[in-house]
């Protein structure tokens, strides 16, 4: 597997590449029209909400985005024009923390040979001399992306509750530390943490200019927090199983392997009527 990080110098290099799938994951009121507006040259565009995510009218079960099923995302794929030869390189305008790193996962999820997250996103790909464009390019698949299975490990939320408090796991909870700590709630219905968890904001994987610590850097950071841990008893989560995705590419791109991802996350703990933790 390529590094999971490919740093704008580079993704220049790779411009004109046949199997070169360049994906724009903005999510956010505006998003979509501002990818019909400006993109980077090429790119096609995921939506969060109706490509990489299946959601519910109950958040209670699977949370704010449920991962979709494995036709509907080897449907999305199909008509971004990925198969498994493409190169996919996917950004978005939150240094990968929004749906960016969530499509990676999912691709890896897959088996997925040859996907990464754009450094920077589009910004430092225009520093590198990338073009923008607004035309709207159209890819096809050379066939039926076939999925068997999602391949990277994920729990559910009882799995989680008879974990969370066993000093043999970890469960590492990437939201800012206020909504950690109960402080303030600005998506879901309550505030607090999953009893247990401890707190690594996705913030601290970015330098001061958006971009990603070095490898080095990263690996020093979860070796300290894993803390010799099986990578099989670590468990990432968020608010709704996306930014989760944030931290596993960090430390994917340090060396590690993938550890569990709690989809559901917070947005479903909260709504469960599991016991919740201030402070």
């Amino acid at each position: 597997m390529k590094n999971a990080i490919i740093q704008a110098a580079d993704l220049f290099k790779l411009k004109g590449q046949e199997n070169l799938i360049l994906v724009d994951a903005s999510q956010g009121p505006n998003a979509k029209t501002n990818y019909l507006s400006q993109h980077l040259e090429g790119a096609v565009y995921v939506d969060l909400d109706t490509d990489l995510a299946d959601i519910k009218a109950d958040f209670a079960d699977g949370g704010r985005h449920p991962l979709p099923s494995l036709s509907q995302f080897s449907n999305t794929l199909n008509d971004l024009g990925i198969s498994p030869s493409s190169h996919v390189v996917v950004y978005d305008d939150k240094g990968g923390a929004n749906a960016a790193a969530r499509f990676w996962w999912m691709l890896n999820a897959i088996g997925h040979k040859n996907v990464q997250v754009l450094n920077g996103g589009m910004l430092a790909a225009v520093s590198a001399g990338f073009l923008t464009s607004s035309d709207i390019t159209k890819k096809t698949a050379e066939s039926t992306y076939q999925i068997i299975d999602w391949q990277s490990p994920t729990v559910e939320i009882d799995f989680v509750e008879n974990v969370a408090q066993n000093p043999d796991y970890l469960v590492i909870d990437v939201r800012d530390a206020a909504r950690y700590r109960g402080e303030t709630e600005p998506i879901d219905l309550v505030a607090g943490h999953i009893p247990g968890a401890v707190n690594v904001p996705l913030t601290g994987n970015l330098d001061e200019n958006g971009l990603f610590l070095s490898p080095e850097i990263l690996r020093k950071k979860y070796e300290e927090v894993i803390n010799g841990r099986p990578l099989d008893k670590v468990i990432v989560h968020c608010g709704s199983g996306v930014t989760a995705c944030h931290s596993i590419l960090a430390m994917v791109s340090a060396g590690f392997e993938i550890p569990k991802l709690y989809v559901g996350s917070w947005s479903e703990w909260s709504r469960n009527g599991k016991e919740i933790g201030i402070g």
